[in-house]
């Protein structure tokens, strides 16, 4: 008689490969600051949150584009300047300067809930060409899932089998100790299956890379680790930029 397992195991959700750390701006911050939040941080959308961190809308570099090219001047070469570029906003941009995120910001966003399944968030992307997607808890963003997070949870749900019980507890601990520890994840995930902590994204230095590794392999529960890192000072250069 072959033994059963009885863990009965879980589809995916959005809990189980969203980015928890979430860099918003409010409705009043100014774009040019909302610029440099995005170039500072090497993303290319923000949510508008208001006060309660409720979504108001969602504010791409696209958007900023968009808009600065309609000033006088076409937006000058002050909308060039992004995390591709490696430049950093400059102090021009006719067209920019006085308008705030709310008045920027794509209001029409779609929104999932935590438990929203995984199939389902890959859809939604799909059908309405959108890179990223807000995740609330009671009406209140607590997350995003982006294309390269439904692609890192479809990848280790493949090669590591669905969620089992234990999983959601196992990648928290490991944000966790990431959180404790300082290290910056707003460019990488983490997403665990079957007890196999995948690592995914960017992280800033080799010795942040070493700290992520070393955190999942203690973190208790964790039988392999399969690490997908790959580190952006071996990759980006200040003043050069990515074709």
């Amino acid at each position: 008689m072959e033994p059963r397992d009885l863990e009965p195991r879980q589809a995916m959700s959005a809990a189980d490969v969203m980015t928890t750390r979430v860099i918003s701006v409010l409705p009043d911050t100014s774009v040019r600051e909302v610029a440099r939040v995005l170039f500072a941080n090497r993303i290319s959308a923000v949510p508008v949150v208001d006060a309660e961190d409720r979504v108001l809308g969602m504010l791409s570099e696209g958007d900023i584009v968009r808009r600065a090219k309609t000033g006088p001047d076409g937006g000058g070469a002050w909308w060039l300047s992004s995390p591709v570029t490696g430049r950093p906003p400059d102090g021009g941009g006719a067209g920019t300067g006085e308008l705030t995120a709310r008045d920027v910001m794509t209001r029409d966003v779609f929104r999932i809930t935590e438990d929203a399944p995984l199939e389902e968030v890959a859809a939604l992307i799909e059908r309405h060409r959108i890179k990223r997607v807000p995740v609330e808890r009671d009406g209140r963003l607590v997350g995003i899932v982006s294309r390269a997070n439904v692609i890192h949870g479809l990848a280790a749900r493949r090669a590591g089998g669905a969620s089992a019980p234990g999983d959601a507890g196992i990648r928290a601990a490991i944000l966790g100790a990431l959180a404790q520890a300082g290290v910056s994840t707003h460019l990488m995930n983490v997403v665990v299956a079957e007890g196999t902590a995948f690592l995914w994204g960017a992280v800033e230095t080799i010795s942040e890379h070493g700290a992520v590794r070393e955190a999942a392999q203690v973190t208790p529960g964790v039988k392999r680790v399969s690490d997908h890192l790959f580190v952006l000072e071996s990759r980006l250069r200040p003043g050069m930029s990515e074709d």
